[in-house]
């Protein structure tokens, strides 16, 4: 497969913004996908996910900004010469055909003589494990079986780049979970850059290499999985990807955060002393002790428990501390803390991390 311009991005948006009337629905997105990238946009329904994937596959174009696939520019360029190809979550087979002839549909529209159609359509349903289907309807299969043949499709085009728009939504969750390594083996086997949107943490994180996160048209942060979530930059991306607490802190005279109980931090802001800022740590990161079994070497916040859950596979405790709530997630299933008790929450000052407003 050719991949365009030695050391070009796959996919490369500068300054992309698109606006629909008085609306901005992608707000100057800069974006460069490497060849062979597993890159997922994560975002909540209206962020602008969506229409930035359709801007790439030339379904919509941009307002203001360029596109460039491995350093070609699309300008006013249809899908079908651009060297993409996308799946939606609708999978749009065509219902009165069998699965090799919805495989071989963008072949024959592209006049590939038959014998090569045929091995080529054999060869990309052996890729997503469906040999053996090539006579069989859509209404004869299974909801991942259909999202399968809508791969082969795609795929037996060779596309440069694939864009997947939300295409695990119709599936219920056990198999959309199983289809999530499916898609990701698939993608390391064929070598080809994947452009996947979806509004599911757990999907991007699973899946991919990379994570931009997108909120009111804007990308507010890309990175890998353990950046995005280990390090949010701002409130918003530490709220959107899991379950996490916000501490209210203020900038000391030295740089250092202090809680609103006076809790000193050793974690440090370039704010001016005095600012409010806010400071987010997620719930595995957080230990409950009783208060004579409180180490004396991580920060250490007392408080009564509110309510105990039982998961399964962990327990969340939540804490009321003055003048907040904290909730601790542990895998620790056999240690149960009662409502009511009075407890001491302690976390490592690594753990806290600084985030600014969305809005800045």
């Amino acid at each position: 497969m050719q991949s365009g311009r030695e050391g070009a991005p796959a996919v490369h948006l500068d300054a992309v913004t698109k606006r629909f009337d008085d609306v901005t629905a992608v707000d100057t997105v800069e974006l460069a996908i490497g060849d062979g990238e597993f890159f997922s946009l994560l975002g909540p329904s209206g962020c602008g996910k969506t229409t930035t994937l359709r801007m790439i596959a030339g379904l919509e174009f941009p307002t203001a900004g360029e596109i460039r696939i491995f350093g070609e520019t699309m300008g006013l360029r249809p899908p079908n010469r651009r060297p993409v190809n996308t799946v939606f979550q609708s999978y749009a087979l065509f219902p009165h055909m069998d699965v090799a002839s919805n495989v071989a549909f963008g072949l024959r529209m592209r006049r590939v003589d038959a014998a090569e159609r045929r091995r080529r359509v054999a060869e990309a349903l052996e890729l997503v494990q469906l040999g053996g289907y090539e006579r069989r309807r859509p209404a004869q299969l299974s909801g991942g079986q259909q999202q399968r043949v809508a791969l082969a499709r795609a795929l037996v085009n060779r596309p440069a780049v694939l864009l997947l728009d939300e295409p695990l939504g119709a599936l219920d969750l056990k198999l959309r979970q199983e289809m999530q390594g499916e898609l990701k083996t698939l993608q390391r086997e064929v070598g080809i850059t994947f452009v996947y949107v979806t509004h599911d943490q757990e999907e991007a994180l699973t899946m991919s290499d990379r994570i931009g996160v997108m909120h009111q048209g804007r990308l507010l942060q890309v990175g890998t999985p353990e950046d995005v979530y280990e390090r949010p930059r701002t409130r918003f991306v530490a709220d959107f990807i899991g379950r996490t607490n916000f501490l209210d802190a203020t900038v000391g005279t030295d740089g250092r955060l202090v809680l609103t109980d006076g809790t000193r931090l050793a974690v440090t802001s370039d704010e001016a002393p005095g600012t409010p800022v806010a400071v987010t740590i997620r719930p595995e990161r957080l230990t409950w002790h009783r208060p004579d079994e409180a180490p004396t070497d991580r920060q250490r916040i007392s408080g009564k428990v509110e309510r105990t859950t039982y998961l399964g596979n962990a327990v969340v405790v939540e804490v009321a501390v003055s003048w907040m709530h904290l909730e601790i997630r542990s895998s620790d299933t056999a240690r149960r803390a009662e409502p009511g008790e009075e407890v001491v929450v302690s976390f490592a000052d690594a753990d806290a991390v600084v985030v600014t407003d969305d809005a800045r």
